[in-house]
């Protein structure tokens, strides 16, 4: 028989199933990458048996809960957790705090002949463990930042890299107003969970740790405030690309690779991306300026006709030159100019991608 667990290092490190009997409202609000959700209280019941602890306590606040706990409700909860056991021997279960939940599931599930342990102290231990490894780790990882103007290509250069962290891929989004990448964005708790946990796994070797330059948002998602200041102090690697260059690696990414996930049952791929794409313009409105936003939405529409009548994705690219040298160049030189980080290699895409390499190698 498997004891319970304190061992939240090697939880996370092992990618560990946990099964998380909290409520689903619980667990929607925040959870860990590799648990899945079987629920001892369903929301209703949850906030049926908080009402009676906070008038009654503790006490009739158990009894309301076997009185809600029928022959029907035992026998679903008892078939979904055991079929989680079944394909996860090794897991874990686990409610809020490791208490009354957890103890009541462990023990309906011996009561059927299986004994399986439950985690000590909960998510909210759990919880508390990763936040406090986000905030050493940022610190004390030797962090590199790939930085350089939209569209030269840091992603990819991240991706490529043999130890990074890949924060647009956490996020699941690329960072600017037309950054969605058609997955919907975790919870900011999930965000900063997984960045804890797969900080927490860089840091069980050595090297540097090379990282994307991100604004305080990436989408919805937060950087944790020691990250980005940390980020703002790391080294930096400076990807040089021509403005042309830059434009077509944007217009191959966010339009020609896109396309596939815009297809609607009403509207072709061409026409929903385009209103996709009129859409995310219209949020910078303000920042473009009334009479700049109206000339590059005009393009916009030439642009995604074009695209729709012959398939020719080519209209796009002097529109994104001129975004990017009137909107988001500016904006990122301005950036710039409050780093005094040291700046350990500048070049081309391809010179950087060489750069990164060679320390591989080495």
């Amino acid at each position: 028989m498997r004891k319970n667990t304190t061992n939240y290092r090697d939880l996370f490190l092992h990618d560990i199933p946990l099964m998380d009997v909290r409520a689903p409202v619980e667990f929607q609000r925040g959870a860990f990458p590799h648990a899945e959700n079987y629920p001892l209280l369903d929301d209703q019941q949850r906030e049926l048996i908080g009402t009676e602890y906070k008038q009654q306590g503790q006490q009739a606040a158990i009894d309301l809960g076997w009185q809600l706990a029928t022959d029907k409700v035992v026998e679903h909860r008892l078939n979904a957790w055991s079929t989680f056991i079944h394909r996860h021997p090794q897991g874990y279960l686990y409610c809020f705090r490791g208490g009354l939940r957890s103890r009541t599931t462990q023990q309906l599930l011996r009561d059927m002949g299986i004994d399986y342990p439950l985690i000590n102290g909960g998510y909210k231990a759990m919880r508390t463990y990763l936040l406090s490894q986000l905030e050493g780790l940022s610190q004390e990882l030797p962090l590199i930042v790939i930085a350089g103007h939209t569209g030269s290509g840091k992603t990819e250069l991240i991706q490529g890299a043999e130890r990074a962290l890949d924060l647009e891929g956490i996020a699941r989004h690329r960072g600017s107003s037309f950054g969605r990448t058609g997955c919907d964005q975790p919870s900011q708790i999930d965000f900063e969970n997984q960045v804890g946990i797969d900080l927490l796994k860089l840091s069980q070797a050595t090297g540097p740790v090379f990282i994307e330059d991100e604004s305080r948002l990436i989408g919805r998602c937060a950087l944790p405030p020691t990250l980005q200041n940390a980020m703002k102090n790391a080294p930096r690697v400076l990807v040089e690309e021509p403005l042309e260059q830059r434009a077509r690696r944007i217009v191959q990414d966010y339009v020609c690779e896109a396309l596939p996930r815009f297809k609607t049952a009403d509207n072709s791929s061409a026409a929903t991306l385009g209103e996709e794409l009129r859409n995310n313009l219209s949020k910078i409105r303000k920042r473009l300026g009334g009479l700049r936003h109206q000339i590059l939405d005009a393009q916009l529409m030439d642009a995604n006709r074009e695209l729709q009548q012959s398939g020719n994705s080519g209209a796009y690219i002097p529109l994104v030159m001129c975004l990017l040298r009137e909107y988001y160049d500016g904006g990122y030189n301005h950036l710039m100019e409050k780093r005094d980080s040291p700046i350990l290699f500048r070049g081309s895409f391809s010179e950087v991608k060489d750069w990164l390499n060679h320390r591989r190698d080495c």
